[in-house]
């Protein structure tokens, strides 16, 4: 069946805002600019900063929410069933790994290649397998277990694939294996997320964009209010900043005066992540949820196309194979290969298209965020 306009509208904008959210924030810290007091200019490392600006972009789609709300009560037939009440409450423990995993992804994001960071970031299928065995009693298929193996497989490659290319880079090796490390242990919190989120939240059937924007909301305000007593605590080599404290704020904002580039990249980042959540809960209801998990596997491979285009890194073949691994493997866990054995000869038909969809609804790992 042939996609309308309008679906592959919402394609291309899933793929588009999906690449320029991870594009936009390695950008931003790319910038070097002199910061307040005269200091001499050094890199734009806050990436706890950047995360308050990321769950501003998903508290967006609170006002998202609202105005779809608005425009369907002005029809003579309302098509959106009314809102169930639910506490808000609920959202807090997501938000809360959302905002931790999230805040370790933007300090890895500092140490580690865009491509390897998105590529890492597949890992989340092992944890999302297994926890969801552990706490949901769920039982995976033979298929999923293979998937996690060549996931693992995959995230190996990866890893020798930026072991071969830190000599090449600007970081320094101890850097590299630092970031892929907190890129992996930021997943464990995803996967945490996202089964705390099937299991406390989706039963109250609450709408995807109001469900992201409450999450927003949460991690929006604690960040923010962690940026006080993050601009007092030491955190010597491992801060990117000149008081060497966890996150310098005013340092930030007086680096964005200096150079505003850094605000294009930073708007950037906050309303791509917006944009991408809308376009991906649409992608989910107008196509299905296997196009939106290829979709989100071929963001990997424009990060690191585009990433190769502005000399951001070097070419290594090791990162195609891993590639190629990571998403075999996020296919098998997700069921994407039984479209394709439906049509062998011997396999029988009729049933292939429930085998999907359950293999879908046991696999999917997507949080309410889909951006984590």
């Amino acid at each position: 069946m042939a996609w309308s306009r309008y679906q592959l509208g919402l394609a291309a904008l899933m793929l588009l805002t999906g690449s320029i959210n991870t594009l936009a924030a390695k950008w931003a810290d790319n910038f070097s600019a002199a910061g307040c007091g005269g200091t001499e200019e050094h890199p734009f490392q806050h990436p706890f900063l950047q995360a308050v600006g990321m769950f501003l972009g998903e508290f967006s789609c609170l006002g998202v929410f609202y105005l779809l709300v608005w425009r369907d009560r002005r029809r003579p037939e309302p098509s959106m069933a009314p809102a169930q009440p639910f506490n808000p409450l609920l959202f807090l423990p997501p938000a809360l790994c959302d905002m931790t995993g999230t805040s370790l992804m933007y300090v890895a994001l500092n140490m580690t290649s865009a491509s390897s960071f998105q590529m890492l970031r597949g890992s989340v299928i092992i944890f999302t397998g297994l926890l969801s065995v552990a706490f949901l009693g769920r039982r995976l298929e033979l298929s999923q277990w293979l998937g996690i193996l060549v996931t693992i497989v995959g995230l190996v490659v990866v890893g020798l694939a930026d072991l071969h290319s830190s000599h090449d880079q600007k970081h320094k090796l101890s850097e590299v294996i630092t970031g892929d490390l907190l890129i992996i242990m930021a997943q464990v919190i995803v996967a945490i997320q996202m089964v705390l989120e099937e299991k406390f939240v989706y039963k109250h059937d609450v709408h995807p964009l109001r469900a992201v924007g409450t999450e927003g909301f949460f991690g929006f305000t604690i960040l923010a209010l962690l940026l006080v007593p993050m601009y007092y605590i030491p955190a010597g080599s491992f801060s990117g900043n000149p008081r060497r404290t966890l996150e310098d704020a005013l340092d930030a904002f007086c680096q964005i005066g200096h150079q505003p580039l850094i605000t294009v990249a930073l708007l950037g980042n906050i309303s791509s992540i917006a944009f991408f959540n809308y376009a991906g809960i649409s992608v989910t209801k107008e196509i299905s949820a296997t196009t939106r998990m290829v979709l989100d596997s071929l963001r990997t491979l424009v990060i690191w196309a585009v990433s190769l285009a502005l000399g951001w890194e070097a070419f290594h073949g090791l990162e195609i194979l891993g590639f190629g691994v990571l998403l075999a493997g996020a296919a098998l866990y997700n069921g994407l290969h039984q479209p394709l054995l439906a049509r062998l000869p011997w396999h029988g038909e009729g049933s292939s298209g429930v085998a999907e969809r359950e293999g879908l609804l046991r696999g999917d790992g997507v949080a309410i965020n889909g951006e984590s």
